[in-house]
């Protein structure tokens, strides 16, 4: 493994997280050279140790690790499309939120130039970056990641899911669906209570322990999914799970049951199709089939 101290890394890409990571390289003692679209945002690193880049193709030509971390994948094609003949030989590290497909698409057009490409999924807010709890998933070049897991592992813990460049990003974005769905079923709670006076404060420390006894359930309904039998014994039947009172209950404090409603559609198409005895696990039936 190479000493990635040695590495000088370029970052492209100054917002919330680009800064996390290049003010983590640079409190690294690593040689970080930076560059943004729009001005200014360098000027706190630079008096850290960092360099700032006049040009994107400046700050690529700097050294053999770059990294980008931009809005989205229409300014990293923007952004990088000019420069394949100067990154061709070097490592491009792509930490921009973007979809399985696109990242397959960047590592084909990485592989065409003769760049090697490494994609990552960030599962973590600026704060965390280089703190206990931060994770960032990659997937591409295993050359790559095996070279250099020790600069990686300065954001956060770094996991490598293999060589198709997508897998990261797909990770990503179902534990970021899963965060998201449960983030909006307790906003859903929080308004259901707030006519009585309950303060959101109040639900979240009601909720927090309730979510995460929650989470032991999980492994269970894994277990049913991957066999496939929603028969088995002790599972929560369709029909006991059935949401309408939840709807109902949602109206009547008038606020908006879409979060539940949607949990009780796909219920209600599982039940309409005749399962209503089987486990709520079948819900997944309705996800991964959906209707016309």
């Amino acid at each position: 493994m190479t000493d990635d101290h040695a590495t000088h890394v370029s970052l492209l890409g100054l917002g919330a997280m680009g800064s996390a990571l290049a003010e983590t390289l640079v409190k690294a003692g690593i040689r970080t050279t930076v560059w943004n679209r729009s001005a200014g945002k360098a000027d706190a690193l630079v008096a850290r140790g960092a360099t700032e880049a006049a040009s994107a193709v400046e700050a690529v030509r700097a050294g053999p690790l770059v990294i980008v971390c931009l809005f989205d994948h229409d300014s990293v094609h923007e952004v990088l499309a000019p420069l394949a003949d100067d990154l061709a030989g070097r490592t491009l590290v792509n930490l921009t939120t973007t979809k399985p497909e696109q990242a397959r698409q960047l590592a084909a057009w990485a592989a065409e130039a003769g760049i090697t490409y490494l994609d990552g999924g960030i599962m973590a807010v600026p704060s965390m970056i280089g703190q206990p709890g931060a994770s960032i998933l990659y997937s591409g070049s295993q050359e790559a990641f095996r070279r250099h897991t020790a600069l990686l592992d300065l954001w956060a813990t770094s996991t490598y899911y293999g060589e198709d460049a997508g897998l990261a990003s797909l990770y990503d974005f179902a534990l970021l669906s899963a965060m998201y769905v449960m983030f909006a079923g307790f906003m859903h709670g929080a308004a259901m209570l707030a006519p009585a006076g309950v303060s959101a404060a109040r639900f979240a420390e009601m909720a927090a322990p309730w979510l995460t006894a929650m989470t032991g359930e999980l492994s269970g309904y894994a277990e049913v999914i991957d066999g496939g039998d929603y028969t088995v014994a002790g599972q929560q039947s369709l029909e006991f799970s059935n949401l309408g009172l939840f709807i109902e209950a949602s109206t009547e404090q008038g606020v908006s049951p879409e979060p539940i409603a949607m949990v009780q559609r796909l219920i209600q198409r599982q039940l309409d199709a005749g399962h209503g005895t089987e486990g709520f696990a079948r819900i997944i039936e309705s996800i991964k089939h959906p209707t016309p």
